[in-house]
């Protein structure tokens, strides 16, 4: 999916090509969601429950024509906690979350006053465990957990002042696995839906 994506973006670099530098720099700032999510482990179902996502974005638009506009991002994410809930006792009690993704963004129509936009980027995942286990002893899990993540999503700009646009967006992050202290099969989905602000700045008005 995500090479798939990538190529869309060459393309779109072609039609985009012919449109003067807009040398344009945003800030956007979202709060969210992260939904929760269900792992299947020997031990017993772990339960990762929803959580607050802080989100802040810097973009550089550097291709722009009327259809299309071709963004790097730096996507940051940071959620303070998520509970767990199972069964097995010894498993990790919660856990918090950062994200930090670079990538591209490529926005359709990006002079209308409504404009959509997919984006996609790589980068790192850090996980905090909590330094207990549901049974309430004390967690042999690692405190900080070390992942790469990938990131998928997609979403919408609209106009409100100026240089001031609403957002909203859905993104999906793909990482390894925190440490549960129980065994799991496959990644960690970190689906998150959110909305905010956006500040453009250089380059002229939004």
């Amino acid at each position: 999916m995500v090479y798939r994506f990538y190529r869309a973006v060459l393309v779109a670099a072609g039609l985009v090509g012919q449109g003067a530098l807009a040398q344009r720099h945003e800030v956007g700032l979202t709060l969210g969601a992260v939904t929760s999510s269900s792992r299947n482990s020997p031990a017993g179902r772990l339960d990762l429950g929803s959580g607050v996502a802080l989100q802040a974005n810097y973009g550089y638009r550097f291709l722009e024509n009327r259809k299309a506009a071709l963004t790097g991002e730096v996507h940051f994410l940071a959620n303070p906690l998520r509970d767990i809930s199972s069964a097995n006792g010894m498993a990790t009690r919660d856990v918090a979350t950062l994200f930090v993704l670079p990538g591209v963004r490529v926005k359709f129509r990006p002079a209308a006053r409504f404009s959509p936009y997919a984006a996609a980027g790589a980068g790192y995942a850090l996980y905090e465990q909590s330094l207990s286990r549901l049974d309430g002893s004390m967690n042999p899990a690692p405190r900080f957990t070390h992942r790469g993540a990938i990131g998928f999503g997609g979403g919408a700009d609209f106009k409100l002042w100026r240089f001031i646009s609403g957002r909203f967006e859905i993104r999906d992050f793909y990482t390894g696995n925190p440490s549960f202290n129980a065994p799991v099969s496959g990644g960690q989905h970190n689906l998150v839906a959110g909305g905010g602000i956006v500040l453009g700045f250089g380059g002229g008005e939004r």
